[in-house]
């Protein structure tokens, strides 16, 4: 395990080895922390990558070629240790391979690559997901980076707004229960692409906005003004922060894939929002974080 420093003329950051998972963002001239520090009384992490799904299985397990393979909420990656493929003045790389343990939950022959690149106040988090199989592969991916809300201190958190680049609302589908998504949905009316975070925002679980609904989401301060942007073209976005325990963090959340419905019964194959790549094929996404 070890933690690799970046840094430019305006921000810098960290990356933990154990799931690549970045630890810090910081403004430098205000010396300013964006992320969440992982203290376990709220949550004990703080942008673990979700690979090979997204949220939890039907009956916690999943289905593929005749046999079941259970699994974990949100996959293994994010407990795994990466290496570091390559550094430069302005990027991080680091890579997982499938092994023995992972074929055992995941029986695919995958190279997961998680890179990091600076760009003036931007952080650019990307991912290359390659098929070293001679079979098709089936996987999710996302991120979950929890963002200081309040930020240094000021205030709480239901003092804070998020900004969508939407103007009027946005639907959002709701978790049951079981941790699966449930018929229902809830729509939200926005005031100039603004939505309050109510003390009761989180409280049935993560908001799921699917169907491109909106691909940029602000946090704003008590002025009102974004100190916080996360952009990505991901087909769909999670909103989250713990329920009920008035967290002082909120987590902006870029998927490719979610949680099964409660009804899902099929195959591997068959999940929504799910990616396939042929054999030697390769995946790529990546979302901008600016501060």
């Amino acid at each position: 395990m070890a933690v690799y420093s970046l840094e430019n003329a305006q921000i810098s950051i960290c990356v933990d080895t154990s799931g690549a998972e970045l630890k810090s963002l910081k403004k430098k001239a205000t010396d300013t922390e964006y992320m969440w520090d992982a203290k376990p009384e709220y949550w004990k992490r703080t942008s673990p990558v979700l690979f090979p799904i997204v949220g939890s299985l039907n009956n916690g397990s999943y289905q593929y070629d005749g046999k079941e393979y259970p699994m974990s909420q949100h996959g293994f990656a994010r407990d795994m240790e990466f290496e570091l493929r390559d550094q430069t003045a302005d990027s991080l790389k680091f890579v997982l391979r499938a092994t023995g343990e992972t074929k055992a939950k995941y029986p695919f022959d995958f190279e997961l690559e998680l890179g990091y690149r600076l760009s003036e106040s931007n952080l650019v988090v990307s991912w290359k997901v390659t098929n070293r199989d001679e079979k098709e592969m089936y996987f999710s991916i996302g991120g979950h980076p929890a963002f200081l809300c309040p930020i240094g201190g000021d205030g709480v958190q239901t003092d804070y707004k998020l900004l969508f680049d939407v103007d009027d609302k946005i639907t959002a589908a709701i978790i049951g229960d079981g941790g699966t998504l449930s018929a229902r949905t809830k729509e939200y009316a926005l005031k100039n692409g603004m939505m309050d975070i109510t003390a009761d925002l989180f409280d049935e679980d993560a908001l799921i906005i699917e169907n491109n609904q909106a691909h940029k989401v602000s946090l704003c301060g008590r002025d009102g003004q974004p100190y916080l942007t996360v952009s990505f073209d991901a087909p769909l976005f999670g909103l989250w922060s713990p329920a009920k325990k008035n967290a002082p963090f909120v987590c902006i959340e870029p998927w490719y894939g979610r949680c099964d419905r409660e009804t899902f019964d099929g195959d591997l194959s068959e999940r929504e929002y799910g990616n396939r790549l042929a054999p030697s094929a390769e995946f790529y996404a990546e979302y901008t974080i600016t501060v």
